[in-house]
């Protein structure tokens, strides 16, 4: 990981039991809700949601994917499943959002997305309130909620973003790449009014292409855009990767003494430990009623 990544994940650890201490005395919820998001396709971004989510899993967290790539679903693909329903089942009334629920490893669940399906690639505002009242309608509580977003800008990418609590970007040292994650958080920035991005760089040479991506980004932003850039660290390139994915385990299982696994565990970590936004951000913002206190609105 980046150099100085130590005291980085001490100081958020200590902003992050700051706040837990002050939810604990308001009765506020602790349930993290994030998307994981990327404005190019091909950067690691699925890769990144399920080692963080078998990582946190393991540490005996209640985890929820929801495979958000409605059109191209491969979550499922990546760990090794073969579930017999999916998100598809569930638009076409078939199933309810529990049968479509699949156990991962760990315990953890996915919501499954279907594939080759071109209807529900743009979701219209019934399907939307009907995912809305079905996830809050679910029994289980969870602490930890992982949206993988399909890649790009799609209605369904900035519906998805805008209803999670916290964005995470994730990108790489490309310029292609960057350029793609600078367009997508301009869009939901000013259009969608989010105003704070969390960053990971995937696929680095070293630690310094990392911290470069975070510098590059935060300057052009600074400059255009009324946005908080918050860097949670970076990933190594490595060929063992491309073998994680061909034997459909995760790295944090199949090497967890590599370097690639330790830099997912970390990334893990500061996640969780970066403060949690508590504040409704837009009329979308559901995930959920129970957990974050706040009123629902359709979208």
């Amino acid at each position: 990981m980046m150099s100085g990544s130590a005291d980085q994940a001490g100081t958020l650890r200590n902003m992050h039991d700051r706040l837990e201490d002050t939810s604990a005395e308001l009765n506020m919820p602790t349930t993290r809700v994030l998307s994981i998001t990327s404005g190019k396709g091909g950067v690691g971004k699925t890769a990144v949601v399920s080692n963080i989510a078998v990582t946190l899993a393991k540490q005996g967290k209640k985890v929820l994917i929801i495979d958000a790539d409605l059109g191209l679903a491969n979550i499922d693909v990546v760990l090794g499943l073969s579930p017999p329903y999916n998100l598809n089942h569930f638009f076409n009334g078939e199933r309810t959002l529990e049968e479509v629920m699949a156990e991962g490893p760990y315990g953890l669940k996915i919501l499954p997305a279907g594939s080759g399906v071109q209807q529900y690639t743009r979701l219209d505002g019934q399907l939307k309130m009907r995912l809305i009242e079905s996830l809050d309608a679910l029994e289980e509580q969870f602490d930890v909620v992982l949206i993988d977003t399909e890649a790009g800008i799609s209605d369904n990418v900035t519906y998805f973003n805008v209803a999670a609590q916290d964005i995470l970007v994730v990108t790489t040292p490309e310029p292609t790449a960057i350029t793609d994650a600078y367009a997508l958080m301009k869009l939901l920035s000013t259009q969608y009014h989010q105003k704070r991005f969390l960053l990971a760089v995937n696929s680095v040479r070293e630690a310094d292409e990392g911290l470069d991506v975070f510098e590059k980004l935060t300057m052009v932003s600074g400059r255009y855009l009324d946005i908080f850039l918050d860097y949670l660290g970076c990933i190594p390139f490595d060929k063992k990767m491309h073998e994680s994915v061909r034997q459909q385990q995760v790295m944090v299982d199949l090497y967890p003494d590599h370097k690639v696994a330790k830099a997912f565990v970390a990334l893990a970590e500061n996640l969780i430990d970066a403060p949690m936004n508590t504040q409704a951000q837009g009329t979308l913002q559901f995930f959920w009623k129970q957990f974050l206190g706040v009123g629902m609105e359709a979208g």
